[in-house]
């Protein structure tokens, strides 16, 4: 199936293959050089958008500076923020902390007219501190599938440990709730990520989707 035949693409396969599909048939726009991921991780009042989130595996400082620009953009129009923060994942919240990559990175976003808010550690993210968090894609997709792992852990901790042990009209008060916190941390609820940086809508989505996850991606394209 020929990509530039449609207007929109939406796959759940190789995230590589899916990437170089993009790159080589539906093209980049003008001076961008490379496509990402923006993927959307809830916060305590929303949520906040990583990128990269596993496109680019090796980038540098300049690669940062454009996906930071390109998430500024994005944020605008997908979800309403006038002036998006934008944060730099590191390993400390000082100017001067990290490898040479986050150090030189820091210097050029904070030389913008980005609304930059510094570097921002992995334990911070939930509490709504930046609505843009800025990494190269391995970083980004370790980040992800280790949220994606104490989501599931904390489920089956309240499903082994907590609802088990209440009566069954505690059972049901806290059922009420559970889904809806269920629901926020539940990828399927996304769908999937739109590729930042081509011609036309390519959506990826995660490789573990049912039909619930590609409806909800079939409908970022329209």
């Amino acid at each position: 199936m020929a990509m530039d035949k449609y207007d929109a693409f939406v796959s759940a396969g190789s995230t590589g293959a899916l990437l170089a599909g993009g790159l080589f048939i539906v093209k980049r726009i003008p001076n961008i050089k490379r496509a990402v991921i923006p993927t959307p991780i809830p916060t305590i009042k929303g949520s906040v958008c990583v990128i990269d989130s596993g496109a680019n595996m090796d980038t540098d400082p300049e690669l940062l500076l454009q996906f930071a620009k390109m998430g500024n953009e994005y944020v605008k129009t997908a979800f309403s923020i006038e002036n998006p923060r934008i944060g730099l994942l590191n390993v400390g919240t000082e100017a001067g902390k990290g490898n040479e990559l986050t150090k030189e990175t820091f210097k050029l976003l904070a030389n913008t007219k980005l609304n930059f808010v510094g570097n921002v550690e992995a334990r911070d993210i939930a509490f709504d501190v930046c609505d843009v968090l800025i990494c190269d894609g391995f970083v980004g997709n370790v980040l992800l599938k280790t949220t994606e792992g104490i989501a599931g852990f904390y489920n089956y901790l309240l499903k082994e440990k907590v609802i088990k042990n209440m009566s069954k009209e505690g059972q049901v008060e806290f059922a009420k709730n559970y889904e809806q916190i269920k629901k926020r941390l539940d990828y399927k609820e996304i769908g999937g990520a739109t590729l930042l940086g081509l011609n036309k809508i390519v959506v990826k989505a995660h490789g573990s989707s049912n039909a619930m996850a590609i409806k909800k991606c079939c409908k970022k394209c329209s």
